[in-house]
């Protein structure tokens, strides 16, 4: 469905819709999808892009949570094993097995891990990947050979789950316009209206596109912002208090000759306490996390020179080869919405990482804190916490076995396509128009117009942003690379929507701006 038909869904303001949800991250796109498909009448915005923040700048990992574990939440862990078996049913072309292999220099370690994981595999119960296993040192280097040799004493393997994050918001957006639902995004939510009674009306919402404003009213409204949830909050009801705590996480992204295996390096204690990760991604290798906690929250949080030696020098002193700023192909920082804690706390690790559910004197609902593994979870929770406080008529939840657009099991992961799942058919089609539509981007990598073209006009991409960052994923890949192809991309999309030349040149300025901050200099 074209965005002009779906803005055309909220032209008549006497219309009053079930459900509107601010927000198209993964949680607000998983409750809008979850409330189409109950069958209510439910409209998103977001006033960027789907998956703009956190939402695209994730570990790619589909996970119950390690760590968690070691800090004795179980709860937690056995909730986010449950939904990444899930997902892992429901959207295989995206979600794949991801072997991981913690490193051990302590025969302690060893017993600690091998134990430890088992229950991790035990708690997955049928949902599980498969199951962990001790490894001897040598067996460890044949499989990563890029570990240090010096003082290993064998590993542990374990399954996890790998994805693309933002291809998931994408097809989640898609499968909610198929169920009868209406995202839109690059539209704002300028205020939340009141009924005389005090309780919610709706919002009223501006397209960033056409600078018109809408009247869109509701039955219930659902914050689902992420770091911003309290900015929506002060819309309901001015108070200054913050219920969220922005935590930034900074990635790296390294050539696959960093790794050079198909398997992960989990390194479970680094000098903070923190995680770090060391992920194959898109022939490239992930390597995270920080977590740092940030007074405010913003739309490109940059990452900090400390985050990116203590990334650098923890992967240097488990890998034979060290890797430094000049070998760094893109960098990107999300901010994790937290929920905060009663006291001032300044350390991350006591603040929740569960989600909680906040409701306000006029029934705003609000969700903080959780996961992209949890989204599902998080959204059917919104979703019945709506119907428990009389707004919606009772209906059950229906997403446990439903199948996200572009399902399709078993895909070619050598092919860098099978992100699209059954949409590679239309991709495909594209090509064959002409030869041209099947020219790549750029020599060094696959991506082809076809797949610009496809994203504008199947996937709701509307700036040269939209689809480096977020579609094809180049930006996050190699930043300088997206840089050199950004005009070509600009061309694109001004063909298919009928923009002109300055609206071109001013939307490479605006990327080429945004992209300078995921290359180190």
């Amino acid at each position: 469905m074209k965005r002009a038909e779906l803005i055309g869904k909220i032209a008549d303001s006497d219309r009053v819709w079930d459900l509107v949800v601010v927000g198209g991250g993964a949680t607000g796109l998983g409750i809008a999808l979850d409330a189409a498909i109950r069958g209510y009448s439910v409209v998103l915005f977001e006033c960027e892009d789907f998956a703009k923040g956190t939402s695209s700048r994730s570990t790619k990992l589909v996970h119950g949570g390690v760590r968690y574990l070691a800090q004795g939440d179980v709860a937690l862990v056995l909730e986010a094993l449950y939904e990444r078996g899930l997902l892992k049913k429901n959207a295989p072309h995206l979600v794949k097995n991801q072997s991981f292999i913690i490193p051990n220099y302590t025969l302690w370690d060893n017993l600690l891990y091998t134990v430890g994981l088992t229950a991790y595999d035990l708690l997955a119960g049928k949902l599980g990947l498969g199951r962990s296993k001790y490894i001897s040192k040598a067996s460890a280097i044949s499989r990563i050979p890029v570990l240090r040799e010096k003082g290993l004493k064998g590993g542990v393997i374990y399954q996890d789950g790998q994805f693309d994050d933002s291809r998931l918001a994408i097809n989640l957006a898609q499968s909610c316009v198929e169920q009868g639902g209406c995202v839109i995004n690059h539209a704002r939510v300028t205020s939340i209206m009141h009924k005389e009674s005090g309780d919610l009306d709706g919002v009223t919402v501006i397209d960033n596109e056409t600078d018109i404003s809408y009247i869109v009213k509701a039955k219930s409204v659902i914050n689902a912002t992420g770091v911003f949830v309290d900015d929506i909050m002060q819309m309901d009801k001015p108070t200054g208090e913050h219920l969220v705590r922005p935590s930034q996480g900074v990635h790296l992204v390294l050539d696959k000759s960093f790794l050079q295996s198909d398997y992960a390096i989990m390194i479970p204690k680094t000098d903070d306490g923190r995680v770090l990760f060391a992920v194959p991604w898109h022939n490239k290798v992930v390597v995270g996390t920080t977590d740092t906690l940030r007074e405010s929250a913003e739309f490109e949080p940059v990452a900090l020179d400390s985050e990116i030696e203590f990334i650098l020098n923890t992967a240097g002193r488990y890998m034979t080869r060290k890797p430094t700023r000049a070998d760094v192909l893109s960098v990107f920082a999300g901010l994790r919405p937290l929920a905060a804690p009663k006291k001032d706390s300044k350390k991350t690790k006591e603040i929740s990482r569960s989600h909680k559910i906040v409701v306000s004197e006029s029934n705003l609902i609000t969700i903080i804190g959780g996961k992209w593994t949890t989204y599902r979870r998080m959204a059917q929770d919104c979703v019945d916490k709506a119907i428990s406080l009389g707004l919606l008529d009772k209906r059950e939840c229906g997403t446990k076995d439903f199948k996200i657009h572009g399902y399709l099991e078993n895909p070619d992961l050598t092919d860098h396509m099978y992100v699209y799942g059954t949409d590679a058919e239309g991709i495909n089609a594209i090509i064959e128009e002409s030869a041209d539509k099947g020219a790549k981007l750029h020599s060094e990598y696959d991506y082809t117009v076809a797949e610009v073209i496809w994203a504008v006009r199947n996937e709701f991409a509307r700036t040269v942003e939209d689809i480096l960052a977020r579609r094809v994923r180049l930006l996050f890949v190699d930043a300088r690379v997206a840089m050199e192809v950004s005009h070509k991309v600009a061309e694109i999309i001004a063909n298919e929507l009928g923009h002109d030349e300055k609206w071109i040149e001013k939307e490479v300025i605006q990327f080429k701006k945004i992209a300078a901050n995921y290359i180190l200099g």
